[in-house]
């Protein structure tokens, strides 16, 4: 990300001793056990992945059927996917996808807090949360992404999912050109958590080292 989204170096250790603080708390009033934190980030940290959305990306590409239900009903399209327990369970929620396709790039954000399909790409990173892409990112959303690297021509319309609590978004970038013909497997390398935000685009067949 650029310099606009950095943030001070002692963030992490902070926000951890915040965190470790409350846990104690929460321990001491027998709210959770000593292991309760620790089995949940182990879940969402094996189970809970970028991988899924990257499997869920690589279907649609591939099936044209998967990918008009992936945005017409998102739960019903991953439940037909061999995909961990729990998709649609905690940080699962009412899962959006919307699609990118020519004239129409999307990008999710969260103004409130940091609302994230976490079944789907993961813990949501420490920029997305960061107070200055989320307000820069809903007031000049082109700019923004012409930063990060994805210039858009002015004819592509840009569209803003701000997520929360009801609906948590998630994008289906543009599959790349020259990838005809490659399996799942393969597609699934161009994929990122960044393009499934709408930060990113997929990353180009020539860098993948795939369908060789």
């Amino acid at each position: 990300m650029t310099e606009q989204f950095h943030y001070s170096e002692d963030r992490e250790s902070e926000s951890a001793a915040k965190v470790q603080a409350l846990e104690a708390l929460l321990v001491e009033k027998g709210v959770i056990t000593s292991t309760t934190v620790d089995k949940v980030l182990g879940y969402f940290e094996s189970e809970m992945t970028p991988l899924n959305g990257k499997k869920i990306v690589a279907r649609a590409w591939t099936d044209p059927d998967f990918a008009a239900l992936l945005v017409k009903d998102t739960p019903a399209a991953i439940e037909q996917l061999d995909l961990p327990e729990g998709m649609a369970g905690a940080e699962g929620e009412h899962i959006a996808a919307v699609m990118n396709e020519p004239g129409v790039h999307n990008l999710v954000i969260c103004t409130l807090c940091s609302c994230f399909p976490w079944p789907v790409l993961g813990l949501p990173p420490y920029w997305y949360k960061d107070p200055v892409f989320r307000a820069r990112a809903a007031r000049e959303p082109r700019a923004v992404l012409t930063e990060l690297g994805v210039p858009l021509d002015d004819e592509t319309e840009v569209r803003v999912w701000d997520s929360s609590g009801h609906s948590r978004w998630f994008v289906v970038p543009t599959r790349p050109e020259g990838t005809e013909g490659w399996s799942e497997a393969q597609l699934m390398d161009l994929v990122t958590t960044e393009s499934m935000i709408g930060v990113a685009l997929a990353a180009p067949a020539a860098t993948a080292g795939a369908g060789e």
